[in-house]
């Protein structure tokens, strides 16, 4: 099946007793057990399982051609997962423009655990000087948050392979209908499933697929399971729900994005567009490569500096200055001050989740706004 069916039939629900078309919310935190001591319905506790997440994650796992998912209550918590799985010691190569909040994570709660670099890994010819003897990891984000980079997957897996490491990627600004990491050398794939997955602003979610179930693996699967941080039934029906539209959804977002970008880079308060859709976007062969389409992020840098980007995100009256990004509405922010002090983004950099509205309106909305630096 194409990706637009498989997101509305990979699962194909029907409660035998009442005939659902779509898939009932399952509330019940426990379940029957048969005489034998087993579980006949499949599940057990709702910690361990629950038949909306199952549903779920069954979906997440046709769409990224895996061979399992496991989901979590937020994207943050699924991307810790990977990192407690390591062995204590181990080493991790991350890109230099990375959520702030995984890099958070790796300073601040797992600095005395694991060790790592923050390299560009755009440069492919420098990864392998990074590589250690407790080197486990290289940890992929593409497209980057908020530079937009684009790292070459395939090219990134084949290191991985020479060197016996494990490829996971996080492709949250892409979704699984214009990327699939898995069938270009990634072993884990990573969405933040609040962002375009959700795609509506209303429910908080991550999700890990596996190209293979392997020892790996099954300590992340133990993780969610003992430790926890699982969605609930409601979650799960909403993102089940979501997905069913994601694919018409992402050209939406895709189409705007790329008339805006155009529309942006010719603006006279626009010093430069980060969009891999552009020829002037440094890894836009690689994006043409391994993505099937460019994305709805953008960012931009505007003329002046921090007080000038302020001013713009100030301004706005259609766009939502918000953090967040992949709802249907468009969003906007001064990334920077998001980040904190430490913050590498540049002060004048706004970065945009380009919504639904009709293109026209988002480009005047922006435009009132630039004329006023």
């Amino acid at each position: 099946m194409k990706p637009e069916t498989k997101a509305i039939h990979a699962l194909n629900h029907t409660e035998a007793a009442t005939g659902d078309v779509s898939m009932p919310i399952s509330l019940s935190t426990t379940f029957y057990r048969a005489e034998d001591g087993g579980y006949p319905g499949g599940h057990m506790y709702s910690r361990v399982s629950n038949p909306n997440r199952s549903a779920l994650e069954s979906v997440i796992t046709a769409l990224e051609f895996g061979a399992e998912t496991c989901t979590f209550s937020s994207g943050n918590t699924a991307g810790m997962a990977v990192f407690q799985a390591l062995d204590p010691g181990s080493h991790i190569i991350a890109p230099d423009d990375m959520y702030w909040g995984f890099k958070k994570q790796l300073q601040s709660m797992f600095s005395t655990t694991l060790s790592f670099d923050f390299i560009d890994l755009t440069a492919i010819e420098n990864i392998d000087s990074y590589v250690k003897p407790e080197t486990k990891m290289i940890w992929v984000e593409t497209p980057s948050n908020p530079l937009l980079k684009i790292s070459d997957i395939e090219a990134i897996g084949k290191i991985c392979k020479q060197h016996h490491l494990i490829l996971a990627c996080d492709s949250t600004f892409a979704s699984p209908m214009l990327q699939n990491p898995l069938t270009l050398g990634a072993d884990i794939v990573m969405h933040s499933t609040t962002k375009y997955i959700g795609g509506h602003s209303d429910v908080l979610g991550g999700s890990l697929t596996t190209a293979t179930v392997n020892p790996f693996w099954e300590k992340i699967r133990n993780i969610q399971q003992i430790g926890g941080a699982v969605q609930s039934p409601f979650d799960c029906y909403l993102l089940l729900r979501s997905i069913k539209t994601l694919a018409y959804r992402i050209k939406g977002h895709c189409e705007n994005a790329m008339e805006l970008a155009k529309y942006l880079a010719a603006h006279p308060k626009v010093e430069f567009v980060y969009y891999p859709g552009l020829i002037s976007h440094p890894q836009h062969e690689i994006a043409k490569k391994q993505m099937k389409n460019f994305g709805g992020m953008l960012s931009i840098l505007v003329t002046g500096g921090a007080e000038s980007a302020r001013k713009v995100v100030n301004s706005v009256q259609l766009f939502s200055q918000a953090t967040s990004l992949g709802g249907v509405e468009s969003l906007i922010e001064h990334r920077a001050s998001v980040e904190g002090p430490d913050t590498k983004t540049p002060q004048n950099l706004i970065r945009i989740s380009v919504g639904l509205e009709h293109v026209d309106d988002i480009k005047e909305d922006l435009n009132q706004a630039l004329a006023q630096i």
